[in-house]
């Protein structure tokens, strides 16, 4: 599994699992405090979409990154100063609804037993996964096998190196309250989190069997990813995640739909005067399915900015 599939529903349930109470409620599942890092310069990528009185950039973002990597700056951060709002794919709710869309979407309505669906094979991978990262595989028996995924993705970045405070949404949204910039969002955590469990069972089954299957390599494949968002290359970003996205199904509720999703708006928005800064997962920018793409089909071209 080359592709981690977290967006920004998704890692806001995994990280607070740990309020839920229960023999989930870890340390395990608690962020790690992150060494101090030598900032680095990088310079991900960047478009702009406008007409003469509408401009939208379209930023690709990384939901969550290793300390110290310097990309809030240059063209990225010329474009949030001059813009009235930011957009975001979801606007979190509190940690009460938080726990109440988790348990509505996350755990199984039927009580059915996460390894009640796997098989023999599939419990020892998912076990042995669960021991890698110091998370009790028992405690997961409510869950669907799309938030088990998720969860051990997200603490197996953390052990990795990884800090949500560093991710690119954390800090865009502190500079937007900052500067009292209006946050929206173009979804809710609630339809992101009715696409996985709207999935098949088998297509959750295989989707966690092979996060837990690349369990030990689970950073150094993020790496990767965010090696090719900062360089920046979305061209190799698009292929490192097709290569992960090999269902066609998965590929389809969680990219492409989505992303037609997200052309109609931006094709709305321009009858609507002023500027802003829309930052989606940098998947969604990336490809022949990506929202640049799919903008053709409305006689609109987003503009690569160059810095």
């Amino acid at each position: 599994m080359k592709t981690f599939l977290l967006n920004s529903a998704l890692l806001t349930i995994a990280l607070s699992l740990s309020a839920l109470g229960g023999p989930i409620s870890t340390p395990a599942l608690a962020a790690e405090t992150p060494p101090a890092a030598t900032p680095v310069d990088v310079d991900p990528a960047l478009w702009v979409v406008k007409d003469a009185d509408t401009t939208i950039y379209l930023f690709g973002t990384v939901h969550i990154l290793k300390p110290g990597m310097g990309w809030f700056d240059e063209a990225v951060k010329d474009a949030f100063d001059k813009s009235d709002r930011l957009i975001l794919e979801i606007v979190e709710p509190d940690a009460a609804m938080t726990q109440k869309l988790f348990a509505k979407y996350g755990l199984d309505q039927n009580g059915k037993t996460l390894s009640s669906k796997m098989t023999a094979e599939e419990k020892a991978i998912f076990a042995k996964a669960m021991e890698k990262v110091g998370l009790p595989a028992a405690a997961f028996e409510p869950f669907d096998p799309w938030a088990a995924a998720v969860t051990m993705q997200v603490v197996g970045l953390q052990k990795g190196g990884y800090d949500t405070n560093s991710g690119v949404e954390t800090q865009l949204t502190a500079a937007a309250k900052a500067a009292n910039k209006p946050i929206g969002a173009v979804e809710t955590m609630e339809g992101q989190l009715a696409i996985f469990d709207g999935l098949s069972q088998e297509t959750q089954v295989k989707f966690l069997v092979e996060s837990a299957t690349a369990v030990d390599d689970m950073a150094l494949s993020m790496d990767n990813m965010v090696a090719l968002w900062a360089k920046p290359d979305p061209d190799g970003l698009a292929q490192v995640m097709n290569e992960g996205l090999t269902d066609p199904k998965l590929h389809a509720a969680l990219l492409t739909n989505r992303n037609a999703n997200w052309a109609v708006w931006i094709d709305k928005q321009l009858e609507k005067p002023g500027t802003t800064f829309m930052a989606v997962g940098a998947g969604h920018l990336a490809g022949t399915t990506s929202v640049q793409h799919l903008l053709t089909a409305y006689g609109i071209k987003a503009a690569r900015v160059e810095y």
